[in-house]
């Protein structure tokens, strides 16, 4: 008979030869789920070089810590690209085109030090495409054709604040920087705000012309509205964001609106092509506007346009009168009320008034259907307008309205049929700078918002266009077009940090646009 313990220690062994052969088994299957070198990549103890392969591994051995791409099959560098590789220390592309970089492709390489994108034909480079890397110590771009506009701003920023270094890399384009070194580039060397105007709301009303004034530290718009006969004032709602009604005037054939502030006094002259023109005054106790006055009805006639202006103190409005019997005249606040200072020349059917100080002396310049626009300067000594001069080679202008840049003073004229123009103030008379073909326009109108310059060329028959003046050329360049039926007029308003473009339409419904800044490196 055995010995009584035999049995137990031959099962022992028995179990400890299985539990040896299950611990071989695991450590194999271990060792088979260990990523080899993909196809196409040779793998050393630490490095990885792949040629011609058509998308970029998704597994390496867990040692490679050096990945290479030379002559790649592939043109795009995916989101994520790297994630399952999160040791590598270098990444090299050389010799291949890449259309395409997604702005994540190197996301999860917390370690890397060494990044060589270099003679891959790269055009541009996504915005932060390297943010993360924050062991990167070294980034190659050389021999690409990078192209240094608004969309690489971000990199010009980005290399003025990281701690990696870069070889001198250049421009490919656009001209104003081609062959420069882009580390020499500043932020401020791109230019990449641009505007527009996007629409923003609807007025279920026509209008003529329109107004916008500040009474009180608040900003008001009135639009004239010759079918409805009322001056139509809107306020800004800072809650809802839209402008409403605040109050209205009473009319007939109303042609403008013309608010005036003095003294915080706020009056309105009401031009009417039938019934005489009149004078309101707002009564605060009241709320409400008041008629004052009748204007002269022998000598406005036909009133067409209202301009408001003060000379040493003194406030004066004029009115343009386009009949063959009426006047354009001056009128003078006395402190009660306003009254006839000067009578300008009768029988010339003048359909605009513009004031503008020329040398800093005040003028008037009259446009007329029946002449070349006029111009008159203020004599102190008299106290009245003389004629000076006229604008030559300008016949059947329908309007001129000035602006400024730089100091320099020009001019935009309407004209319904043949070209409207551009001019400038040489010292010593107005000289053409630019025209625009303008059939059926009766407004070319210059706005200005902060540092942008407009000139707005309405039409009775097209699109109107909006054109942005161009410092480099000194003439404006076209920017936008806006779809308004029969544009009037236009005029700038600013509340709570926005500006809007309110746009008066004879024919159609009132807009309002809102002015947007676009920033193209983003």
């Amino acid at each position: 008979m055995g010995h009584p313990g035999g049995g137990w220690r031959g099962g022992r062994t028995v179990l400890l030869w299985l539990a040896a052969a299950c611990l071989l088994v695991l450590t194999d299957g271990r060792r088979s789920r260990q990523p080899r070198c993909p196809v196409g990549c040779t793998c050393t103890k630490d490095n990885a070089l792949c040629e011609n392969v058509r998308t970029v591994p998704h597994a390496f051995p867990s040692d490679v810590v050096s990945l290479s791409f030379v002559k790649s099959g592939f043109n795009e560098i995916a989101g994520a690209s790297f994630v399952h590789t999160p040791n590598l220390q270098l990444l090299l592309f050389t010799a291949n085109s890449f259309d395409l970089i997604d702005e994540d492709a190197f996301v999860g390489l917390p370690h890397l030090e060494y990044l060589s994108l270099a003679y891959n034909n790269l055009e541009t480079l996504p915005k932060d495409v390297f943010r993360g890397m924050e062991a990167l110590t070294k980034l190659d771009l050389r021999g690409n054709n990078l192209i240094c506009d608004c969309k690489l701003k971000w990199l010009v920023e980005w290399m003025h604040h990281t701690n990696a270094t870069l070889d001198q890399i250049y421009c490919s384009g656009p001209p104003v920087h081609q062959g420069k070194k882009i580390n020499d580039l500043l932020p401020h060397s791109f230019d990449c705000i641009t505007t527009e105007f996007a629409s923003y709301q609807l007025l279920r009303f026509e209008s003529i012309s329109v107004e916008t004034f500040t009474f009180g530290n608040e900003q008001y718009v009135v639009f004239a509205q010759p079918f409805a006969g009322t001056c139509n004032f809107l306020e800004w709602d800072h809650v809802e964001m839209t402008f409403r009604t605040y109050d209205t005037i009473e009319s007939t054939s109303t042609v403008v609106c013309k608010p005036m502030v003095i003294d915080n006094q706020l009056f309105v002259i009401v031009a009417q092509l039938f019934g005489g023109s009149h004078i309101y005054k707002r009564d605060s106790s009241a709320n409400k506007f008041i008629k004052i006055q009748d204007i002269d009805i022998l000598r406005i006639r036909k009133p067409n346009d209202i301009e408001t202006f003060v000379i040493d103190g003194e406030s004066f409005f004029v009115i343009a009168d386009s009949s063959k019997a009426g006047s354009t005249t001056v009128y003078k606040w006395n402190g009660i009320g306003f009254y006839s200072h000067q009578p300008l020349h009768p029988w010339y059917r003048d359909t605009d008034v513009e004031y503008v100080e020329i040398s800093n002396k005040p003028h008037l310049i009259l446009s007329s259907s029946s002449q070349r626009p006029v111009v008159y300067q203020w004599n102190r000594v008299q106290k009245k307008f003389d004629r000076r001069t006229d604008i030559p080679d300008m016949e059947d202008v329908f309007s001129i309205k000035h602006f400024r840049v730089k100091g320099e003073l020009f001019i935009c004229l309407t004209r319904y049929i043949g070209d409207s123009r551009v001019m400038r103030w040489d010292g010593a008379m107005f000289k053409e700078v630019q025209t625009f073909p303008s059939r059926g326009s009766m407004v070319f109108q210059p706005v200005s918002v902060g540092k942008w310059q407009y000139a707005i060329l309405g039409s009775d028959f097209s699109l109107t266009q909006v054109y942005q003046w161009d410092a480099k050329r000194g003439q404006f360049v076209p920017s936008q077009e806006l779809s308004i039926q029969a544009p009037r007029g236009f005029s700038v308003v600013s509340v709570d940090n926005r500006v809007f473009l309110l746009a008066s339409s004879f024919k159609g419904k009132t807009q309002i646009y809102e002015h947007l800044m676009i920033d193209l490196s983003d």
